[in-house]
């Protein structure tokens, strides 16, 4: 009796293969390597949907399966929708982006004095992130939080570097608050999404939520369901939404016109400020800058809750790729990528090649210091700016993560640069679960002063 269910299920998942082209293969794939149970993918060129798929499942309990329908958490794709609201604030007269947070907030610290909205919006503030003292189980009323977020050390002077901060978009939520007059995702449902016809709404579990999708972690060899954090931590504005792929589309389309946000406003929000040593950040106004193959590129991921997103807007070609995820573990900047090159292959990546390893010691030392951080150790030789960030928490994680990757087998060196100051490395870690890149600054003292690894 056992058997039928079992053949019907062989049945469904042999004629479902015979149907996939190259791509859904591949999507198939890389799901399974990340262990990934359910993606949602929509591809737009010209304003039309050339792809619109589900892949496996929105809630592995119940069996239910991804459609065009599935709400998914938008993690910090939100952040473009905030930074949207603050502009039309701006437009409104409400708040200047010039304007010192401290006019908008009560009882700031003098640390934070000369940081200005622009600051918050382009991660040049300053500000680190709270996760070493905050309490996920609690509901913080915002003056609260923000009195919480005033002890964090500042990490440098405004407008001095880049430093991606969702404290500071936290800061923007509250200021939208004050200064609109009301809680910001009612304003951004009464002046984006209900305009839109979009189903985006703030995060509730409470609510009854139609297709709502289960997150998902990879932890200790083992699917298991998303960390719970208190429902007020999920309602600040970094990114605490619940949208869908089609709602994603809407707001692209609406991003080519002026139905939300006037040409000005947006050419300024995908202009990079330009930092204290002239050069141009990466971030604009709620929106990632960059090139690919020579085709400009406005984006944005997101990662909360064991959710994953990413939209990639090629804005030259009106091409625009949007992957949503329910893992944790999932790297939707890569399925993106992977759809990105098929559907048009000028924007393929290619895998960087290697080059001869001159400074087999900075390898070693990369390698001892992985090995740190897979026995919960902080690395040695860091600076102190660096070693901040690698605190006991931040170190934690990286052992969890490290250890699911398995043995080091190899590594080798992809660029090598040396400049004022520090001489800058890129390096493919490859491990026998996964192929990291590792990139590193050492410092004329010799310490390391940046650190850096993700997967490939």
């Amino acid at each position: 009796m056992r058997l039928l269910p079992l053949l019907a299920i062989t049945a469904v998942l042999s004629s479902a293969h015979a149907h996939a082209d190259e791509l859904d293969d591949k999507i198939a794939r890389e799901m399974a390597r990340r262990h990934v149970p359910g993606v949602s993918v929509l591809v737009i060129r010209d304003g039309k949907v050339i792809k619109e798929k589900g892949y496996g499942y929105a809630n592995v309990e119940h069996n239910v399966p991804v459609d065009e329908k599935t709400v998914f958490q938008s993690g910090s794709v939100g952040k473009t929708f905030t930074a949207a609201l603050v502009m039309l604030l701006a437009e409104d007269g409400k708040l200047s982006l010039d304007d010192p947070i401290s006019r908008h907030l009560a009882n700031t610290p003098p640390e934070w004095a000369g940081i200005t909205i622009r600051h918050l919006l382009t991660h040049t503030s300053g500000l680190g992130d709270p996760y070493t003292v905050l309490d996920f189980r609690k509901d913080y009323e915002d003056e609260e939080l923000i009195a919480l977020e005033a002890r964090i050390p500042v990490l440098f002077a405004p407008g001095e570097r880049f430093s991606y901060s969702n404290m500071g978009y936290h800061l923007l939520g509250f200021i939208c608050n004050k200064a609109g007059g009301k809680f910001y995702a009612d304003q951004l449902q009464e002046r984006i999404f209900a305009p839109l016809g979009m189903g985006t709404r703030i995060i509730s579990e409470a609510d009854i939520v139609p297709h709502r999708a289960a997150g998902y972690e990879w932890k200790d060899g083992a699917l298991r369901n998303q960390s719970w954090v208190a429902p007020k931590l999920n309602t600040t504005a970094d990114g605490s939404l619940y949208l869908t792929a089609r709602d994603l589309a809407k707001w692209d389309r609406a991003l080519y016109g002026d139905a939300i946000l006037n040409a000005r406003i947006r050419a300024a929000s995908w202009t990079p400020p330009k930092l204290a040593n002239g050069r141009a950040s990466g971030y604009g106004y709620g929106w990632e800058i960059d090139e690919r193959n020579g085709h400009r590129l406005l984006s944005h991921g997101g990662s909360w809750q064991g959710f994953k997103s990413q939209i990639s807007r090629y804005v030259d070609d009106k091409f625009t790729v949007i992957v949503l995820a329910n893992s944790a573990s999932a790297r939707p900047g890569k399925f993106a990528d992977m759809v990105a090159g098929h559907f048009m292959p000028a924007l393929a990546v290619a895998p960087a090649k290697a080059i001869p390893d001159t400074s087999p010691a900075v390898a070693a030392r990369l390698r001892t210091a992985i090995a740190s951080l897979i026995a919960n150790k902080q690395p040695a030789g860091l600076t102190p700016a660096v070693a901040k960030v690698f605190e006991p928490a931040t170190v934690a994680r990286f052992s969890t993560g490290l250890k699911e990757l398995g043995e080091l087998k190899s590594s080798e060196l992809l660029s090598h640069k040396d400049e004022a100051g520090a001489s800058s490395y890129r390096y493919r870690f490859i491990f026998a679960g996964d192929v990291l890149i590792v990139t590193c600054q050492i410092n004329q003292e010799g310490q390391i002063s940046a650190l850096r690894m993700f997967p490939e």
